[in-house]
């Protein structure tokens, strides 16, 4: 027979503040040199799970969706781009530090001392670039935002026992507004 087992650290949307809403995503999307630049905060929140989750050796992915949709009159909207940022948070258990590190790993990573810090670092885009002015068709488009937490990769002992789980997909609502012109 099988059975799910529960473990002290699996996460629920009840975990994560009712997941992050618009209350919680801050963003606006800038002009600078011809190229369309995200400026967003989020506020992840801080829980024992997620603590308790990444000192057991799991790491966790935070990943921005972004898309560019073009509004049609008497259609569905066409997308113009889909781009997203990824991010991973892990445990250092020698140096009891959280890492931060920028996916496709660049080799850079960012050490905080609690993860209050890493989760404030995590929610802050400043100048990412979107897309260029001339990928922009006329007319009237709309930025769509949306915030993301999944597990990322596991220890062996974790991955054996958390194979049939899959409480670890967090996604907020989309936060929408009109890209500038």
């Amino acid at each position: 027979f099988f059975f799910k087992q529960k473990t002290a650290y699996e996460i629920s949307t009840r975990d994560w503040s009712s997941d992050v809403c618009s209350s919680d995503l801050s963003a606006f999307v800038s002009l600078v040199g011809g190229v369309y630049q995200l400026n967003a905060e989020i506020h992840y929140p801080a829980t024992e799970e997620t603590a308790a989750a990444l000192r057991d050796g799991v790491t966790l992915a935070y990943d921005l969706d972004l898309t560019v949709t073009r509004e049609r009159r008497y259609w569905t909207d066409a997308q113009v781009i889909a781009v997203a940022l990824s991010r991973e948070l892990s445990y250092h258990s020698v140096s009891e530090r959280y890492v931060v590190r920028d996916l496709p790993s660049t080799g850079e990573e960012r050490s905080f001392a609690t993860l209050d810090e890493a989760l404030a670092d995590l929610g802050k885009v400043q100048g990412w670039p979107i897309m260029v002015v001339a990928q922009a068709p006329p007319g009237d488009c709309q930025v769509n935002l949306r915030a993301m937490v999944r597990r990322g990769r596991l220890t062996d002992a974790l991955r054996v026992l958390m194979f049939w789980s899959d409480d670890w997909q967090l996604e907020s609502e989309w936060y929408t507004w009109s890209l500038p012109r």
